[in-house]
């Protein structure tokens, strides 16, 4: 008898549209500046956990999601997207047998990285500039890092993703 393998695909899209969902969720007062690029985050840890399944292409790919979701410039996001997941699969060896709090310093800049290109991609279409608010939510990402690292890891050994 063969047991039937999952290889968990569906945990992998599952997570990303609850990220999509966590990004339209609107947020009270000041905190709206702080709010995480949830969509980004998965794609990290996705990118740290299973390199091989998820990289630059599911982040241009969800990118384009999100520029659509948003109504942005196409490709914008998407951009910034494959260069973070670029960037994390360059370094997930180092990063991931780190701990969560000191991965969140990682995370923190992809995230820079992520909102500068955002930031001046908007710049040369013509977008007045923003103020400094736009990097807080870098600074969100890395403070929900640890507790996003840890709820992700648990899911995928639950359902044993590989």
């Amino acid at each position: 008898m063969t047991a039937v393998h999952s290889s968990g695909g569906w945990v992998i899209t599952l997570s990303f549209l609850v990220a999509f969902l966590l990004v339209g969720i609107p947020l009270p007062g000041g905190l709206g500046h702080f709010r995480p690029d949830w969509v980004a985050m998965v794609l990290i840890y996705w990118c740290m956990a299973l390199p091989r399944r998820v990289g630059i292409g599911v982040g241009w790919l969800v990118g384009l999601l999100l520029d659509v979701g948003r109504g942005a410039l196409l490709g914008q996001h998407a951009l910034a997207l494959a260069v973070v997941a670029y960037l994390t699969l360059q370094t997930y060896r180092r990063v991931r047998v780190a701990p969560p709090w000191q991965q969140a310093i990682s995370v923190l800049v992809f995230l820079l990285i992520e909102q500068i290109l955002i930031f001046w991609i908007s710049g040369v279409i013509g977008y007045p500039p923003r103020d400094w608010w736009y990097l807080a939510p870098a600074v969100g990402g890395m403070l929900l890092w640890p507790l996003l690292f840890v709820i992700l890891r648990d899911v995928r050994r639950h359902f044993q993703v590989t």
